[in-house]
């Protein structure tokens, strides 16, 4: 196996900015590697698979809310994932309700959700066609070297074989990753990155949240509400409950997704065993709600540290050349959500290009 290889770029991180900065980056021209630390492509519009059947742990829906995700919804309501299939994305819902506190009363909210029957992972995989990416890689550290190359040490994250290189080589390097993470990476002592870059990095703030996961018997099927989700403002426990199984076009049981509240997941965060509190979230939904939904055939629970953006930088990406050419993109930068993602991708692709990047 070979230690190392050479790129343009490396871009860290498979998810909205990473690749839609990495297709733009290579229909430049430039040589391209996507590292990922996870099995999967899409970051937070992720799904997954349980008994049979799917569940979106991540990002809920697609709304046209800009012009990039406009283009990319429209884009898809006419892409199939094989001639067989429903296309990649469909409208789910034209709205969805709010439960008001104290009144306890569900209020319809206008708003055109697109989801994807196969997962809101079809969303990334779509947008990963045609690059190389190299799935469970964890980028350790990140130092210049001569001959005006990064030098990323890569770390395996699971068991999966390979024969890819622990070393990547890159003239360039995108940070495709929450703001925190990209820290970890770049505070080492070794990376020599200019202190300003760091220092707004330091100013991004995520709120956290804990995501549910239950299926229940498709005996309940008949005793599913009529609403699609349900969105809880100011609640100290909840955030967002779905029928998830209504996105799927042959559901085999109702499943449903809970989504917590940022106080609530900020309390459980670093909780070692998540099933006792998505157990706790699930009762609390179910006195809310449904008293059948704390009975479920079974139970996931996924903790997403950087789920929201509350506090972001007011640019489309962050860029410095000093010691090389690095650029950080993402939902940080410019607008807290997936628009903003997307547009900081093009951004920091623009960016590079720009620059020239020999």
């Amino acid at each position: 196996m070979n230690n190392s290889q050479k790129f343009d770029i490396a871009v860290i991180g498979a998810g909205m900015a990473g690749l839609v900065c990495a297709q733009e980056l290579q229909k430049a021209g430039y040589s391209v590697v996507v590292l990922e630390k996870s099995r999967g492509v899409g970051g937070r519009m992720a799904t997954r698979r349980v008994s049979g059947s799917r569940a979106d742990h991540g990002v809920r829906y697609l709304e046209p809310t800009g012009k990039f995700l406009q283009q990319l919804i429209n884009n898809l309501k006419s892409q199939k994932n094989s001639p067989d299939t429903e296309p990649i994305l469909q409208l789910w819902t034209d709205k969805i309700y709010e439960l008001t506190q104290p009144q306890g009363l569900l209020l319809p909210i206008p708003k055109n959700c697109y989801i994807a029957p196969q997962g809101m992972n079809s969303v990334g995989k779509f947008l990963a066609q045609g690059l190389d990416i190299w799935f469970s890689r964890r980028v350790q550290t990140m130092q210049p070297i001569a001959e005006k190359n990064w030098c990323l040490t890569l770390e395996i994250t699971n068991d999966a074989a390979t024969e890819k290189p622990i070393e990547v080589m890159a003239k360039a390097v995108v940070l495709a990753i929450p703001a925190p993470q990209a820290l970890i990476i770049l505070e080492k002592p070794v990376a020599e990155i200019q202190p300003e870059f760091l220092k707004h990095l330091r100013f991004v703030e995520y709120d956290p949240c804990i995501t549910v996961m239950a299926g229940y018997s498709p005996e309940l099927e008949e005793n599913l509400p009529e609403w699609g989700a349900i969105a809880f403002p100011n609640d100290d426990y909840l955030d967002w409950v779905g029928v998830d199984s209504s996105k799927r076009p042959h559901p085999t049981q109702p499943v449903f997704v809970i989504q917590s509240s940022a106080k609530f997941a900020t309390t459980h965060l670093d909780t070692p065993d998540l099933q006792p509190v998505g157990k706790e979230l699930l009762e609390y939904t179910a006195q809310q709600l449904l008293p059948w939904l704390s009975n479920p055939e079974w139970l996931q629970v996924h903790r997403w540290r950087y789920a929201f953006c509350r506090q972001a930088l007011n640019v489309s990406c962050l860029t410095t050349e000093m010691p090389l050419p690095l650029v950080g993109a993402g939902d940080w930068c410019g607008g807290n959500n997936i628009e903003g993602a997307f547009a900081s991708g093009l951004a920091a692709a623009n960016w590079l290009s720009q620059m020239g990047v020999e």
